[in-house]
């Protein structure tokens, strides 16, 4: 089953793929050729270069970063209150639908 992600750049430009349940939002932003989410450490949470904006419709369902990604949003530029690493957030049926909104620029 396909579930759908929505990526909305900071210009405004809303891409909306597909994500196969397991995968990270990283994993298929990278797959999507998305612009912005760079993922230079390939999913390790080692850098900040996935961050997004969840959605404020959607920061209840996803919940807060536990503290090693925590950690990590201290690099991440312009970090919000819901501000998450996209390589820590996995795909389930419940997230069907996710909005993410991509910053102007990576860390």
């Amino acid at each position: 089953m396909a579930l759908k992600i929505s990526f909305i750049a900071a210009d405004g430009t809303v891409r909306e793929v597909e994500a196969k349940p397991g995968n990270t939002i990283m994993e298929v932003a990278i797959r999507h050729s998305i612009p912005g989410i760079e993922a230079e450490c390939g999913g390790a949470c080692s850098c900040a270069t996935c961050h997004v904006y969840v959605d404020d419709t959607w920061s209840a369902k996803i919940g807060k970063a536990v503290a090693m990604e925590e950690d990590m949003l201290d690099f991440a530029f312009e970090v919000k209150a819901t501000s998450r690493l996209s390589c820590q957030i996995k795909m389930t049926d419940a997230l069907d639908g996710l909005i993410v909104h991509v910053p102007s620029r990576q860390a």
